[in-house]
């Protein structure tokens, strides 16, 4: 394999621009600079990347949670390549669409069924979910009722980085930052047992932590609430994986009320779950469904938001749906996502998820699961978390508060040559569908020496009380 290696010299040119120039996401600008510039990324195959400094390192988070087909596929740079040739750009707007966008419409319903029969393309997942509040706010207003306009959303869910998306999403460090939430956001508690309702019983879990969404309802007025949005496994907040029967409480509180049902499958979609979406393992029916990132396995952007047949009827109804972005349909990105979900169908990656490497990943997670850091490991698909704590069957963290051992063990990892995401003090990993045994032995390795490589530096902190 070619390495990514730079010369030194172009390197530091590289890093000294990073500084003077740009500005990335999600990053503190402070650290950026003292660090003298970010990881520069190079080259990757399979699922593994390459940075500038010569180091290879397995890609456990799928890039951001989405190169579901994993790197270096051709098929896709050559369908990209044609398209460009054929007709590299045209918008929706003037009652017009391309043959890739209304092809990529199709295999989407068809994916979904339960009765998502259109499509509404973005270009990110942000831009998928400020769709839908446009869009429901829209369908309550064409229904007579504009006053149904509050949207529920849960702590420490994620549904983008905009305005509306940020809002919709319960991160409070975001709402601190623009004045945020937007009116008309509401949220709940998360499902989170390990962390939020340590050692109660699952089951009744499950039903309190539904409770809090008819318990809102109530609160603001039936009358007044359009959706409630949820992701069915929050990814950004820490793999969160409700415990059995929640979602099926949550869609029966969402149509005793007549609150419309959004999955959030940004990073659920596309075989992550085991399922060709998250909803699908979960048994529900939601009336819209965003999705992004394994669209097109993050090799150009492009985001849908799914809409279903009886939503569609009363937009009919309505005139014109004022809203739409310049690269709604994008006909280049639509033609890739269309050749990765052939991908994804031609190499059962979604069966091959379901029935091998997931069981595989959960067995391979018992290699952890005795450590004395390990508070819970649990998994879901191809996704993850592994929460670390100070003391064995608790979930107490080190110095009293969540964050001090994830970024330690992260940046372990990394230097070991695994890429992972610290949220708190849990180590989450959400690898390429493509991932052999053989890597996922490597995975959990890695995360396993980091914590005992960790274990001194941690246990050497002052305690707190």
């Amino acid at each position: 394999m070619i390495s990514g290696k730079l010369p030194a010299a172009e390197l530091a040119e590289l890093k000294r621009l990073d500084v003077a120039h740009h500005l990335p996401g999600q990053t503190d600008y402070a650290l950026q600079a003292r660090l003298g510039g970010s990881r520069i990324i190079t080259r990757a195959e399979g699922c593994t990347i390459h940075d500038a400094e010569g180091n290879a390192i397995l890609d456990g988070m799928a890039g951001l949670w989405c190169v579901n087909a994993g790197y270096g596929r051709r098929e896709l740079a050559d369908a990209a390549h044609a398209q460009m040739l054929e007709l590299p750009y045209y918008n929706t707007f003037f009652k017009t669409a391309s043959a890739p966008a209304v092809r990529l419409a199709a295999a989407i319903s068809e994916r979904l069924g339960n009765g998502l029969s259109h499509v509404f393309f973005n270009s990110s997942g942000s831009e998928a979910n400020d769709t839908v509040l446009r869009l429901v706010r829209h369908y309550w207003a064409v229904r007579g009722q504009p006053y149904r306009n509050i949207i529920i959303g849960r702590w420490n869910g994620y549904h983008g980085s905009t305005v509306a998306g940020a809002s919709l999403g319960g991160m409070r460090a975001m709402h601190e930052q623009g004045g945020l939430p937007i009116p008309g956001i509401e949220h709940i508690m998360q499902p989170y047992l390990f962390g939020d309702a340590f050692g109660e019983d699952p089951e009744q879990f499950a039903a309190r932590a539904a409770a809090a969404l008819e318990e809102r309802i109530l609160h603001v007025g039936p009358h007044n609430v359009a959706a409630f949005i949820g992701e069915p496994v929050q990814g950004a907040g820490g793999v969160i994986i409700p415990p059995p029967g929640y979602w099926q409480r949550i869609e029966a509180i969402c149509r005793k009320y007549g609150v419309l049902f959004v999955s959030d499958e940004v990073i659920c979609g596309f075989g992550r779950l085991g399922k060709w979406f998250g909803f699908q393992h979960f048994g529900v029916r939601p009336d819209i469904v965003s999705m992004a990132k394994g669209l097109s396995s993050g090799y150009l952007p492009i985001s849908a938001t799914a809409v279903s047949s009886s939503i569609v009827d009363t937009l009919r109804e309505g005139g014109e749906f004022v809203h739409g972005y310049t690269y709604s349909g994008h006909p280049t990105c639509a033609a890739v996502a269309l050749k990765n979900i052939e991908i994804l169908t031609r190499e059962k990656l979604v069966e091959r998820t379901a029935e091998d490497t997931a069981p595989y990943l959960a067995k391979a997670l018992d290699r952890v699961r005795s450590h004395r850091l390990v508070g819970e490991a649990r998994s879901l698909g191809l996704i993850g978390g592994i929460e670390i704590v100070s003391r064995k069957d608790t979930n107490e963290r080190f110095g009293g508060k969540e964050g001090t051992a994830g970024p330690m063990v992260r940046d372990i990892c990394i230097r070991s040559g695994l890429m992972v995401r610290a949220i708190r003090d849990t180590i989450v990993f959400c690898p390429p569908l493509i991932i052999t045994h053989a890597e996922i032995d490597r995975l959990v390795g890695i995360i396993a020496a980091a914590l005992d490589e960790a274990e001194p530096q941690l246990r050497a902190l002052p305690s707190v009380g």
